[in-house]
């Protein structure tokens, strides 16, 4: 206990993952404001959108206008999620400084969010890291249901291993690994990351914990103890997969940054702007989050 790292990195995907599960639409200037109060609390990286087909996601119908409208900040990575060559022949038109692409460890979430097997997959996504990779773009790797798929139960640590070694095989330059319905325990994050980290490099991997069950936090201090430094995150506890059932929110960003900066664990990010922002959202949004953080803090402040 307590062989913590001395910084740790926070990559944000509330105006993402965050909002796609959202019924209420969300208008695009809010958006894009919402993107540019993010770009002024320290954080380094916003995944701002995806480019899917409106009909999957309707909340991201907007996703050219969003790139297009927000002002970049210096030092700050805006990334966005493709599914395919359409996707990324859009994303490419904006000028986005990373490609991310996604699939599920479990062979049924990945029918049911790809509409493709995972052998089907493979060279979609080879094609769209290939020619990212063309275009001077780096590419994040995302891998859904590790922990557990809301179809099948219990994913096999064999299965998420050999999935991981065809994604980097691809190029991504980093895998996130997603406990897509909130299923994870500490012990079961310490296999599967005792598994992963005799084949890639601690620094190749991120973290993506839902919060369903409240263990969130929990396995990212397992994941601290075994050198993992970075994590994905959404403000206020925004988030939710629209294609597992009883998925909800993301970790939330501001209860993350509360414990590491109680941990004197850097982050660079500022929690009085992160705060203004998550309250900007709630109030866009209508409902109060489900952060613990957010709680504590006067809604008359927004």
């Amino acid at each position: 206990m307590g062989n913590w790292p001395k910084h740790v990195t926070i990559k944000e995907v509330g105006p993402r993952d965050g909002l796609q599960n959202e019924k209420t639409a969300i208008a695009t200037e809010d958006k894009i404001a919402w993107i540019n109060q993010l770009s002024k609390t320290g954080l380094t990286y916003i995944e701002i959108t995806s480019f899917v087909h409106p009909k999957w996601i309707p909340q991201l119908a907007d996703a050219l206008d969003v790139a297009a409208g927000i002002e970049r900040a210096p030092g700050v990575t805006y990334a966005a999620l493709v599914p395919n060559q359409k996707g990324l022949e859009n994303a490419l038109t904006t000028q986005v400084d990373e490609i991310s692409v996604f699939m599920s460890a479990s062979e049924t979430h990945n029918q049911k969010n790809i509409n493709k097997s995972i052998s089907d997959t493979y060279p979609v996504l080879t094609a769209v890291v290939q020619e990212a990779k063309r275009a001077k773009k780096t590419v994040r790797g995302y891998l859904s249901t590790v922990f557990g798929c809301p179809y099948e139960g219990e994913v096999s640590i064999e299965q998420v291993a050999a999935i991981s070694e065809r994604l980097f095989e691809m190029g991504v330059d980093e895998l996130s690994l997603g406990d897509t319905i909130g299923v994870a325990t500490p012990r079961q994050v310490e296999a599967v990351l005792n598994s992963l980290l005799k084949r890639f490099p601690k620094e190749k991997l991120s973290m993506h914990f839902h919060d369903t069950r409240g263990t969130a936090l929990a396995n990212v201090l397992l994941s601290l103890e075994m050198g993992i430094t970075t994590f994905d995150s959404s403000l206020g506890g925004l988030g939710g997969c629209p294609y597992a059932p009883g998925a909800s929110g993301n970790v939330a960003t501001d209860d993350l940054l509360y414990m590491l900066h109680g941990m004197d664990i850097a982050t660079g990010i500022d929690a009085g702007r992160l705060t203004e922002a998550a309250l900007f959202i709630q109030n866009k949004i209508g409902r109060a989050l489900n952060s613990h953080y957010l709680q504590t803090v006067d809604p008359c402040l927004s």
